[in-house]
């Protein structure tokens, strides 16, 4: 049975090192991962929590030696972390000596076919995403649409209709007010419904809570290689019911992810070589970022060690490292026996197998600290030697916990036992390097094994004054060097690189290179330089700018395969209509606007007599009734609101949100950019879930736009495409969201939706 946590984990002993957590860091921390009471008010301090999840974590040892000195090593967790040379994920560092206590960022669920097996993972999808977890699903096993129903005499939905249960099932779930839900939906190359699930987010307000990837074979690969045709097979009975011309699918796929960087796809066949356990079962999904493979019912607890700490006098301290990584892979083994699993399956399914993903981040800050551009071939030479080191050394040191706790329980099932039935191991895998949003945020240094994102961005504040964060390390060297001023910071904010800055010295242009001044083959070869030393899959995104075309997308993906990659994410900037440029010149986001602004608009008189209509809307301030009237050719031509008490904020607000609309529609604006900019805008007060919800009284006129245009026979895909997206801007502080290691992140406040 697994133990109950303590809710305090004693005070911090003195002498301890405290934490230097960067302001940005403190913000995070305050507002999602320090314990408050229930009136919001915070309840610790930084290095409290620190020392509450390394004086939990220690007290496993005591199940394995009575005399363990808990102390001591509850003082080496703590430090490792308030020195920020590893960070846990995020559920251990929320939850581990508190009541919750799931301290597990990942999930893979079953979806068999059948209606008792989806709805019953749709419940344990709810239970583990209240308890902060992100969950994978592969749908191939359902059978498609339109099929035969034998018990019923009728025809099957397909696994697409089933995700939209699951979507909007993760859409009413506030996982535990700290974590937003996510989940990964997978379908093989050869299920009857690819091309259906291949196109489905052309539609951008569907599966909105879902990452999406195809699982692709090696026997498809392979046809695409030959231009061959390739089987389409029936779940149902595995049947071949069909076949299709694989480059054709493959064009699609890709035509897709071009357009709006979705479908992904994860090469299953090459995730399931290197399959530990292939007696339990085959690997069919993944965790909602693709690098953590999975069987049904398994989960996963990650953590990462920031290699820009492993620098010392301009070279890597491998004593450092390894001294880390087994301090790392111990810290982990503990998670697995301390982690209050959100369902007994899951419980006995990772206690069999003790999968742990210890990973990497700061890879770009290290090279910085090396003299290395992220785009050469000794940053691909560096990748792979220090990943190749933390490999064996997470090895020995799971061998070492054997040799005194056990090899986990599956050891006889597995490849190891095969191999050397002599040597134990303690966890079935060691590595994964996953997306670390937030924990990179919080040790201040770059995300995962992404280059930097930018070098300055602007970030704003509550009262919407404006500064330059600045890349700590560039502007150490600036300064150092004599060429920092604020007008530069400034300059390289607007133009969204130090490339071309001529006040910046060639050398320091080189090193400072960041995510869009990187070629796809180089982003592709730090990519494999990793997976060839990482147990389970690398997260990263490969970027390309907005000209970026089909054929260099499929280009990437062929050579991501051809390199052995496990999968591949790719952005294409911008293409996501609602994406907010933080980054870039002026000229081009001046280029990118609509022509013919030098027209000036004329407002038209308001005639007697107006026809319209008035639409009632469920908001979080009460009752709002819309009104929209239209001119004699049916063009809208004012709006009007009620909501709430006369006088109070909230009608004062929305009377002005219908005088600007009403100007905007007499002065000859078109119903469709209006409706763009309010719908989706969020407050503290939402109402409703699923296609019904509202998120604000702007967002309750949006709806009412969107209703008044469908209902004369128009379209308002184009406009509302974005509804809900993570794209774009933060939903939370309305920075600009970025795109790193699969994951959508907002370095201004935070956010993360992968956490």
């Amino acid at each position: 049975m697994t133990k109950k946590m303590s809710a305090t984990a004693g005070t911090l002993p003195a002498g301890a090192p405290l934490p230097a957590f960067a302001d940005s860091a403190l913000s995070v921390l305050e507002r999602r991962y320090l314990m408050k009471d229930k009136e919001g008010t915070v309840l610790e301090k930084p290095e409290d929590m620190l020392w509450r999840v390394a004086s939990t974590i220690a007290t496993a040892d005591a199940s394995y030696d009575k005399k363990a000195d808990i102390t001591a090593l509850a003082m080496d967790f703590y430090t490792m972390m308030a020195q920020f040379d590893f960070m846990p994920n995020s559920p251990t560092l929320m939850n581990a000596g508190r009541e919750l206590g799931q301290l597990s960022a990942c999930f893979v669920l079953p979806v068999e076919d059948s209606m008792e097996s989806i709805f019953e993972a749709v419940k344990q999808t709810a239970l583990i995403h209240k308890s902060g977890g992100g969950t994978g699903f592969s749908f191939s096993r359902v059978r498609p649409h339109q099929d035969i129903v034998h018990s019923t005499k009728g025809v099957s939905s397909g696994p697409i209709s089933f995700m939209s249960v699951f979507d909007v099932a993760t859409e009413t779930i506030k996982q535990g007010g700290t974590r937003r839900g996510a989940n990964m939906a997978m379908l093989r190359v050869d299920h009857p419904d690819i091309m259906d699930f291949i196109k489905v987010k052309s539609d951008l307000k569907k599966l909105n809570n879902f990452n999406i990837s195809v699982a692709i074979t090696d026997a498809f690969m392979e046809a695409v290689d030959n231009d061959e045709d390739y089987a389409i097979i029936n779940p149902r009975d595995n049947s071949v019911v069909a076949r299709k011309n694989a480059r054709k699918v493959f064009k699609q796929i890709v035509k897709q992810a071009w357009f709006s960087g979705e479908p992904g796809i994860v090469f299953i066949d090459r995730m399931n070589d290197d399959n530990p356990t292939p007696a339990l079962g085959a690997i069919e999904s993944t965790n909602p970022c693709g690098e953590q493979p999975l069987l049904p019912h398994e989960s996963c607890n990650l953590g990462s060690i920031n290699l820009a700490n492993m620098v010392v006098d301009d070279a890597i301290d491998y004593d450092k490292l390894a001294d880390i990584v087994e301090k790392s892979i111990h810290f982990l083994d503990n998670v697995v026996d301390l982690n209050r699993y959100p369902l007994p399956e899951i419980a006995e399914k990772t206690k069999g197998n003790r999968k742990v993903g210890l990973g990497v981040m700061g890879f770009a800050d290290m090279l910085i600290k090396l003299g290395i551009p992220y785009s050469s071939h000794e940053a691909s030479e560096v990748a792979e030697k220090v990943m190749g080191f933390i490999d064996h050394t997470a090895y020995e040191a799971s061998v070492k916990l054997a040799r005194i706790r056990g090899a986990f329980p599956n050891f006889t099932k597995s490849i190891y036992y095969e191999q050397d039935p002599n040597t134990p191991v303690r966890n079935a895998t060691r590595t994964t390097i996953a997306p670390t949003g937030t924990i990179s945020i919080l040790a201040n240094c770059s995300s995962g094994v992404e280059p930097l994102f930018a070098v300055s961005y602007v970030r704003r504040v509550m009262d919407n004054d404006e500064f330059y964060e600045v890349n700590p390390l560039f502007e150490q060297i600036a300064k150092e060097n004599g060429f920092y001023s604020t007008s530069l910071m400034k300059t390289i904010a607007e133009h969204g690189t130090v490339q071309g800055i001529a006040e910046i010295p060639t050398t320091y242009r080189q090193v400072f290179e960041t995510a869009h001044d990187i070629s796809p083959k180089n982003h592709i070869d730090i990519q494999s330089a990793f997976q060839r030393h990482t147990n389970n899959a690398v997260s990263k995104t490969i970027n390309f700018p907005n000209s970026a075309s089909e054929e260099e997308v499929h280009d990437a993906y062929m050579r991501a395969y051809k390199q052995g990659c496990k999968g591949v994410t790719i952005y294409r900037d911008g293409c996501r209509d609602n994406q907010v440029l933080s980054i870039g010149t002026k000229e081009s986001q001046a280029a990118a606007q609509t022509t013919g602004l030098d027209a000036k608009p004329v407002k038209r008189d308001r005639p007697r007599r107006l026809a319209g209509s008035t639409y009632q809307m469920e908001t979080g301030c009460g009752p709002m009734y819309v009104t929209i009237n239209e001119d004699d050719q049916g063009h809208q031509f004012e709006l009007f609101n009620m909501v709430g008490k006369a006088g109070g904020c909230a009608a004062s607000q929305c009377e002005a949100i219908g005088r600007l609309v009403s100007l905007s529609w007499r002065s000859g604006m078109a119903p469709e950019p209006i409706l763009k900019q309010l719908i989706g805008i969020s407050c503290h007060k939402p109402h409703g879930f699923g296609k019904n919800k509202v998120v604000s009284c702007a967002d309750a006129i949006a709806k009412a736009i969107q209703q008044h245009i469908e209902g004369n026979g128009r379209s308002t895909s184009d406009a509302t495409g974005h509804e809900h997206q993570m794209f774009g801007a933060c939903p939370e502080c309305g920075g600009v969201i970025e795109h790193e290691g699969g994951c959508c992140v907002c370095h201004a406040c935070g956010y993360s939706e992968c956490g």
